[in-house]
C-alpha cells in the first residue's frame, strides 16, 4: 500500500507540474491574442491549487515525490519560484523587446507557484514541527 501511495504522490507530482505548465501557456497565449478566458481561470486555479495539496499531504507523511532529505530543496525552490511569479507580474519592463512573451512567462510561473504553494506551506509546518520536536516526544 505504501508503495502504491508514492508512486501515486510521484505521478501527482507531474501531473501537476504538467498541468501548470500547460494552464499557465492556454492563459497566456489567450492574453498575447486578446481572448477572453477569464470564466475557466478560477476552476483551473483550483484544480492546480488541489493538485499542490494533495502532493503536500503525501509528502507531509512521507508518502509523496518530496522525501525527507529533498525537503529543504523544495522548499527553497518554493521560495525562489514564488517570488519570481510575484516579480514578473509586476514588473513587464523586463521583458524589453519580448513583450509578446511577457504573458506566457508571468502566467507560467503564477500557475506554477499556484502548484507548489500549497504543497510548500505543508511542508513548511512540517519541518517546523520536526525542529520543535524534543527526544522527550520521540522517545517512549
Amino acid at each position: 500500500m505504501e508503495s502504491m501511495l508514492k508512486k501515486v504522490g510521484s505521478w501527482l507530482f507531474l501531473i501537476g507540474i504538467c498541468v501548470a505548465l500547460l494552464v499557465g501557456l492556454i492563459f497566456g497565449a489567450g492574453q498575447a491574442v486578446n481572448a477572453d478566458l477569464t470564466d475557466f481561470e478560477t476552476p483551473l486555479g483550483i484544480i492546480v491549487a488541489v493538485l499542490g495539496f494533495l502532493v503536500g499531504i503525501l509528502s507531509f507523511f512521507a508518502l509523496g515525490a518530496i522525501t525527507q532529505e529533498k525537503v529543504p530543496t523544495f522548499l527553497i525552490a518554493s521560495i525562489i519560484l514564488i517570488g519570481l511569479a510575484i516579480a514578473v507580474s509586476q514588473t513587464t519592463w523586463i521583458f524589453g523587446n519580448f513583450r509578446d512573451f511577457a504573458p506566457l512567462f508571468i502566467n507560467i510561473t503564477q500557475y506554477l507557484a499556484i502548484f507548489v504553494a500549497p504543497a510548500a506551506i505543508i511542508l513548511v509546518i512540517r519541518s517546523l514541527w520536526d525542529a520543535a520536536r524534543t527526544e522527550e516526544t520521540t522517545t517512549k
